[in-house]
């Protein structure tokens, strides 16, 4: 396999770990027959947190970007092609995806079982705590720009051979505190996008709508406070040679 099949399969596989814990994490919580029902949301930041350590650890080959704001900000930095970005945007969606569906496989009886709609929904995708997709948006672009900012900090600004997994991991963790409350902080179209065309897709017993109208948000948003940071970064972070 060559450099590029090796980074593809680098950032699918890390992003459907990080699928396969994070939504495993939400569906623990959310699913009332799951014995971990009721935790509430800070395991679900905690467990989102050790969901991208462990994602990122095994991408180390690709850099474990997971996610295609951060490739678009790498992009728009130079630090990867256009056509590399497009690559790992595929790679990504394709991770989220299958993650997904892992998921279902993992808590399919509790899936058939659970009456709420709403709440299977909240296992593969975000969704605004209240409906209001212009500041939804802002949301997503703020928590977007912190992750985004804050991982070029890490990194120097360089392309890294292998993401800080530690200090990313407690980065999402502090964000989904601090910024999660008014969207679920998606701040990763893949993590949101993939996981909802799943959603659609897979027979899931009275599974409801997949909320279209929205998913622009978690999408548009990320891809702006990403693009926003790569620019911030360039004379607000230290420039080391």
């Amino acid at each position: 396999m060559d450099g590029i099949g090796v980074n593809f399969m680098s950032e699918l596989v890390g992003t459907a770990l990080l699928i396969i814990l994070g939504g495993g994490v939400v569906a623990a919580v959310s699913l009332t027959k799951s014995k971990g029902f009721g935790a509430g949301f800070l395991m679900v930041t905690i467990g989102w947190g050790f969901a991208v350590f462990a994602g990122v650890l095994v991408s180390y080959k690709s850099g474990g970007q997971l996610n295609p704001a951060v490739s678009l900000a790498q992009m728009l930095l130079g630090n990867i092609s256009f056509g590399t970005m497009l690559i790992y945007w595929v790679a990504q969606m394709l991770g989220a995806f299958i993650g997904a569906v892992i998921v279902w496989l993992a808590y399919k009886q509790h899936f058939d079982e659970e009456p709420d709609a709403a709440a299977k929904l909240g296992v593969f995708s975000t969704g605004p705590a209240i409906r209001s997709y212009g500041w939804n948006l802002v949301t997503e672009v703020i928590g977007t720009f912190v992750l985004v900012f804050v991982i070029l900090g890490i990194t120097n600004g360089k392309a890294p051979a292998e993401l800080g997994a530690v200090p990313v991991a407690f980065l999402v963790i502090a964000i989904g505190v601090s910024l999660g409350g008014p969207t679920g902080y998606a701040i990763n179209p893949a993590r949101d996008l993939g996981p909802r065309i799943a959603h659609a897709i897979l027979p899931i017993k009275g599974k409801g709508s997949s909320d279209w109208s929205y998913a622009w948000v978690p999408v548009v948003g990320p891809l702006i406070g990403a693009a926003l940071a790569a620019g911030a970064s360039t004379f607000l972070l230290p420039v080391v040679s």
